[in-house]
């Protein structure tokens, strides 16, 4: 059997939970593909991870490798062929006495989680390991792992496919049609309330999804918000964060870059910026993307913007610049 090695940060936490047993199922990486897993969490926690590891054992899996819970990030990424950085600090943990609210505080506490894991990653990791960053604020986070990796054989994504996938839901629903009629889904910018899910662009058999639903108002007033607002929607109505839409997102989105992407479609994930549709190099930025299923992911080009499309374009840009900034110490 061929094997590949896969590690998890936050293995302990709720969308790890969903997502673990997708890993080792055969469904995500391919049947015949043996999948070492490495579950890797904060010392208070990693001991309920033999609880988890047992359950793994349990599924009964053909392609479930060995299994290591460890404390130690280096331990972990060591010959990774694959890292999935879900573990960060959430909104509305205490710390110090202070809940953090604010994203300012977030991207100043995970930005330093994100510095020693880029480290241990370029340095221990497959020399093309891929690494998926789906821990909030998940572009500025892996802009910094990316930087402190310092290893350009290795390819760095920050998860849309969350975003991309709420945003296909909601135009099949609006359109009385399958979800599966919606293709071609980009989230431009940034996983955050200024990101721009793309209903010009996106298709429903084939034909804009803006020009089959046919109303402006919709897509601008309810149909934005909806999309950008529905992780805090969750949120309320649960009481906990999304984690099996999130595992299922990351699932997603590791498929589409192990496999070709079909032709004339793509993908949604935010890679670091090449200056594409004048986006500013040095920020991760959320793309339409294809892959040749080898391993190689590149920014489709051509797609056409309009100019309400440009205007919530550089609003995100906007706040991803200032979010770099806002770390700039940790790059």
């Amino acid at each position: 059997m061929k094997e590949i090695n896969v590690a998890v940060t936050g293995g302990a936490g709720q969308i790890a939970y969903s997502l673990l047993p997708r890993l080792v199922s055969g469904e995500t990486f391919g049947k015949g593909v043996k999948v070492n897993l490495r579950l890797i969490e904060i010392p208070q926690v990693v001991e309920k991870l033999e609880g988890t590891i047992m359950e793994l054992i349990d599924c009964g899996f053909d392609e479930t490798g060995n299994l290591l819970a460890t404390a130690d990030i280096e331990e972990g990424v060591k010959d990774a062929d694959w890292v999935l950085l879900v573990g960060s600090i959430p909104r509305g943990i205490v710390i110090d006495g202070k809940k953090i609210e604010e994203r300012s505080d977030l991207l100043r506490i995970n930005g330093g989680i994100f510095t020693d894991q880029g480290e241990a990653i370029g340095k221990l990791a497959k020399s093309d390991c891929k690494i998926l960053v789906v821990g909030n604020p998940a572009n500025t986070n892996a802009l910094i792992g990316m930087t402190k990796a310092q290893n350009t054989g290795q390819q760095w994504f920050a998860m849309t496919a969350l975003d991309a996938n709420r945003a296909k839901a909601q135009l099949a629903i609006k359109a009385g049609k399958d979800i599966s009629e919606v293709t071609n889904m980009v989230i431009w910018g940034n996983h955050s309330p200024t990101m721009y899910p793309d209903p010009y662009n996106a298709l429903i058999a084939g034909q804009s999804a803006a020009d089959v639903i046919n109303d402006e108002n919709w897509i601008e007033n309810e149909y934005l918000p909806l999309v950008q607002q529905r992780g805090k929607a969750v949120i309320d109505a649960r009481g906990a964060s999304s984690a099996a839409s999130a595992a299922n997102a990351a699932i997603d989105t590791v498929k589409s870059v192990e496999s070709k992407t079909p032709e004339g479609d793509w993908f949604s994930a935010a890679v670091a910026s090449d200056g594409s549709y004048g986006i500013p190099e040095g920020i991760i930025f959320g793309y339409p993307l294809r892959s040749d299923g080898n391993g190689n992911v590149e920014i489709v080009q051509g797609v056409e913007l309009n100019e309400f499309a440009k205007s919530k374009i550089e609003v995100t840009t906007q706040e991803l610049k200032e979010e770099k900034e806002a770390v700039k110490d940790l790059l």
